[in-house]
C-alpha cells in the first residue's frame, strides 16, 4: 500500500507555459486552464497515473505486513531518498532502522533499499502494516524553488501534457458527436506515444 505524505509543491507547467500553447491571451479561463492542468498532471502521475511514476518532488510512505527476504523496490521512480525506515516491534513498539543498516540505490529504476553486507531486517510485529517507508520520489531539483522543480521534468512529458491539455481545452466533453456515431475522446496518439517511453511496470516486494 502507498500512502501520500507530501503532495506535489507546484505543477509540471505553468499557466502562461499552457495559455502560449493554447494560443489563449485573455483570463476567462485561467481557472479551467488551472483544473486541466491538475488533471493532466494526475493523469500521468503517482501509482494510479500512467507513467507509473512521480513526475514533481512529493512524498510517499509505502506499507508493508513485513520485511521481505533481502530488498525493497520502491515504487513511484525516480526515487531521490529514502527518508526513513521504521516497522512495529514484536512488542508493538515502533522502531527506526539506522541508515548505517542499509544501502539505497537511486540509481536504478525502480529504486531498491538492501541491508548491508551482514546484517539481515529485523523481525517486525506480526500484523498487518507493521512496515513503513517513507521515501520522497521525482525529478530531482537542484533546489526547492518552483521554477526549478519544473526544470528537470523532461521535456517530453511536458509536451504530452500540453498535447493532452489542448485536447481537453478544445473538445470540453467526454463524448463528441460524429456523424451517426459518438467518438470517445481519448489520450491523443502523439501524448500517448511520447508517455510510453517513460511508462514503467513496478512490481511491489
Amino acid at each position: 500500500m502507498l500512502r501520500p505524505i507530501v503532495p506535489p509543491p507546484v505543477e509540471p507547467l505553468t499557466l502562461d507555459e499552457v495559455k502560449a500553447h493554447l494560443r489563449v491571451d485573455h483570463t476567462d479561463d485561467d481557472s479551467l486552464i488551472q483544473l486541466y492542468i491538475t488533471a493532466a498532471r494526475t493523469y500521468v502521475d503517482g501509482p494510479e497515473g500512467f507513467l507509473g511514476r512521480a513526475v514533481v518532488t512529493q512524498t510517499w510512505e509505502l506499507v508493508l505486513d513485513a520485511f521481505p527476504d533481502v530488498e525493497i523496490k520502491i515504487p513511484l521512480p525516480p526515487l531521490q531518498t529514502v527518508d526513513s525506515i521504521k516497522y512495529d516491534d514484536p512488542a508493538g513498539n515502533e522502531q527506526a532502522v539506522s541508515t548505517a543498516n542499509y544501502y539505497v540505490d537511486n540509481v536504478s529504476e525502480p529504486g531498491w533499499v538492501v541491508p548491508v553486507s551482514g546484517i539481515s531486517w529485523p523481525t517486525p510485529l506480526d500484523a498487518i502494516n507493521s512496515v513503513r517507508v517513507r521515501f520522497t520520489a521525482g525529478y530531482p531539483p537542484t533546489n526547492d524553488s518552483p521554477a526549478d522543480l519544473r526544470a528537470n521534468v523532461p521535456f517530453d512529458l511536458k509536451a504530452a501534457m500540453l498535447l493532452h491539455i489542448g485536447s481537453m481545452y478544445d473538445l470540453r466533453e467526454d463524448i463528441v458527436g460524429g456523424i451517426g456515431r459518438a467518438t470517445a475522446v481519448k489520450l491523443p496518439f502523439g501524448a500517448e506515444a511520447l508517455l510510453r517511453q517513460r511508462r514503467v511496470q513496478l512490481g511491489m516486494a
